[in-house]
């Protein structure tokens, strides 16, 4: 008896002891140990889901939906170039999956629009979203919409893209939202007003963690909003992975080599989430106790708190937070206050 209760305990003061520890947590070392001490399963079974994955065409968003198909579920493989969605899809289908591949620039309105009105036309389902599309720009850049592009990308195009198909997930059984973050965000706390950045103000490593804490705290509003729809909504920290986006994003990183994690163990659990192992798993993966599981932010399949800086954090209630972000997004994105108010139905 005494071995069944000091696992589990030994795994939580090692997953405690990594969180203290930066490079230990981030870095291929933190998921090697932990899988290995918490005995990770496999995630559910997804046969018949329908899931789309955006920036799904390389490195994370890739992996995730080539995992996603090998779970069953058939898998849209978003992003700006057909080329690299066909050879993804071809992946997927060589194995034996399912997938489909599709263009849509997430910076940009009108193509998302675009890709949405094609896929309601082909499919009348869909089970998830994993909004996984992003990069850290160097350089100040606006869409075409006079939008900064990261908050295009990363915040506004996921809205956008959920707002558009979210009747389909609302039919759903267990629908699901999982947006990909990054520990970035632990270094940026979330103001509105700051949000996008201006030309002579653009730093791209600040830029791009004040993005991902936004997705956090939109993450968090879906989830309150459409909970009693039955979607589950997260927000995931990869760790540090050896992706293209790394590469030119911070390339100091590649110094790291072998410590930096493997795509597929950077899209581990955001894939676990999606297929909705967090809703049937012990309640000792939440740092919340017995409740949160159907939202949070997550890292190594556990979820973790969303502040640890105490400057990051906000005098706002987090309720709060994620309304004044919903109703800046609806307004960017020229959505009515009539339309607002249908959306928390």
């Amino acid at each position: 008896m005494s071995g069944l209760v000091s696992g589990p305990i030994l795994a939580r003061a090692l997953d405690a002891l990594l969180e203290l520890a930066i490079v230990g947590s981030f870095s291929r070392i933190g998921f090697l140990a932990r899988r290995s001490t918490q005995h990770w399963l496999n995630p559910p079974r997804l046969d018949g889901q329908v899931f789309i994955v955006t920036g799904g065409t390389s490195g994370i968003g890739a992996a995730i939906s080539v995992a996603l198909a090998k779970l069953g579920a058939e898998a849209w493989v978003v992003g700006r170039s057909q080329e690299r969605a066909d050879h993804v899809v071809e992946l997927i289908r060589s194995a034996g999956g399912l997938g489909e591949s599709a263009i849509a620039d997430m910076a940009e309105g009108q193509s998302i629009n675009e890709f949405a009105t094609r896929f309601r036309s082909e499919r009348t389902r869909l089970d998830g979203i994993v909004h996984n599309a992003g990069a850290l720009l160097r350089n100040f850049s606006k869409s075409s919409e006079g939008v900064e592009l990261t908050v295009a990308t990363q915040v506004l195009g996921p809205f956008r893209l959920t707002e558009l198909l979210a009747p389909l997930l609302w039919s759903a059984s267990h629908p699901v939202i999982v947006s990909m973050s990054s520990g970035g965000m632990y270094t940026e706390r979330f103001d509105l007003a700051h949000l996008e950045m201006e030309a002579d103000q653009y730093d791209g490593v600040r830029a791009y963690a004040r993005a991902k804490r936004a997705q956090v705290v939109m993450a968090r509003e879906w989830a309150r909003r459409w909970s009693r729809k039955g979607v589950a909504s997260y927000s995931v920290h990869p760790g540090w992975v050896d992706t293209p986006g790394l590469a030119s994003g911070l390339p100091s990183f590649e110094r790291l080599g072998p410590l930096l994690r493997r795509p597929e163990e950077g899209a581990d659990t955001a894939v676990w989430l999606a297929a909705g192992a967090a809703r049937s798993e012990v309640t000792q993966n939440s740092v919340m106790g017995r409740s949160g599981l159907e939202n949070g932010f997550w890292f190594d399949r556990r979820q973790r708190r969303e502040n640890y800086l105490p400057w990051t954090r906000t005098s706002l209630p987090p309720d709060m937070e994620g309304e004044a972000l919903w109703d800046w997004c609806c307004k960017r994105i020229g959505r009515s206050g009539h339309d607002r108010q249908i959306s928390r139905r």
